[in-house]
């Protein structure tokens, strides 16, 4: 498993938080709240991206880590619009340098695969700026197995890897169980997930009429819009009752505890919300807790769909 850590080589903590709401339903005075409440959690990774809130999302966390940088693992995202080639690549990281206010950012992900682009193009130009300093890992996200693979392919080629990869995953998202996970156990790559909230449904706030993603955006309504998604996390809010807990501080233990993610990405609108995911950070599951709350939830069938085999 790549050895993710701090500049001043501190490993990286059981969750990093993800600052996409910074700047945008998180205004200035509540994202400095939600990074301090993450440093006095322990909390050392921090992941934005250069599309997250037309950049104030990069320019707020670069004034917030100041005083504290090499202590610190810092990740960004490019590529998410214009594709994966060289010139958008180098655009829009020198952008997101500049807003961050960092000579070399820890953790670079292209955010998403670009067919119309070249992997020979993209991994020379993340090789360049490892090479140089610029940056100290690479990073995919939301690529499949089989993208992951190939990128790692074309990545030995200019003396490089895959270090570390964003995929979804939730009680309620566990497509990368089938391939992405194994393959990272397998390959050493980390593992960083988003969203193992379920953005949101996981907490049980939409059952007692809260809103949010889920109401807001016909994108994530369609994302976690099945009944069984939301028989999950009413039986979840069930089982977080009996252990005295937060059905979200279950969530996001029980995203942790898999054996191949180093640290899921909680984030939140404002530091009530966040704190039932920061609980999760002092939250080890047993194996029977672990055991309970997997089956709460439909389990992904293999690979190859050989049910007797899964």
């Amino acid at each position: 498993m790549t050895d993710l850590t701090a500049p001043n080589g501190s490993q990286a903590t059981r969750l990093c938080y993800g600052c996409m709401q910074f700047g945008g339903t998180a205004d200035a005075n509540a994202s400095r709240a939600m990074f301090d409440a993450c440093r006095a959690a322990g909390i050392n990774s921090f992941d934005t991206a250069h599309l997250y809130t037309g950049g104030a999302s990069e320019t707020l966390l670069g004034g917030f880590i100041k005083s504290e940088r090499e202590a610190l693992i810092i990740a960004s995202k490019v590529g998410y619009t214009g594709g994966a080639g060289r010139e958008t690549i180098l655009t829009q990281f020198d952008e997101s340098r500049r807003r961050l206010d960092l000579d070399t950012v820890d953790i670079l992900y292209l955010h998403r695969w670009d067919p119309d682009t070249a992997l020979e193009e993209s991994f020379e130009t993340l090789c360049t700026l490892q090479q140089s300093g610029r940056i100290r890992y690479i990073g995919l996200s939301n690529f499949a197995a089989w993208q992951v693979m190939k990128a790692a392919c074309v990545a030995a080629r200019f003396g490089t890897g895959i270090d570390v990869l964003q995929p979804m995953y939730s009680l309620v998202k566990r497509q990368a169980e089938v391939e992405l996970l194994p393959m990272a156990l397998s390959e050493g790559i980390s593992v960083m997930p988003y969203s193992p909230l379920g953005s949101g449904l996981l907490t049980g706030k939409y059952q007692s009429g809260g809103t949010g993603r889920l109401s807001d955006d016909p994108r994530y309504a369609a994302r976690y819009d099945q009944a069984w998604m939301r028989q999950t996390a009413e039986a979840l809010s069930d089982m977080a009752r009996d252990m005295e807990t937060s059905p979200a501080t279950l969530a996001v233990a029980w995203a942790a505890q898999h054996p191949a993610v180093t640290a899921p990405i909680i984030s939140a609108r404002n530091c009530t919300q966040l704190q039932p995911s920061l609980d999760a950070m002092r939250l080890t599951l047993s194996a029977d807790q672990y055991a309970a709350i997997e089956a709460l939830s439909q389990r992904p069938a293999p690979a190859t769909d050989r049910l007797e085999e899964g």
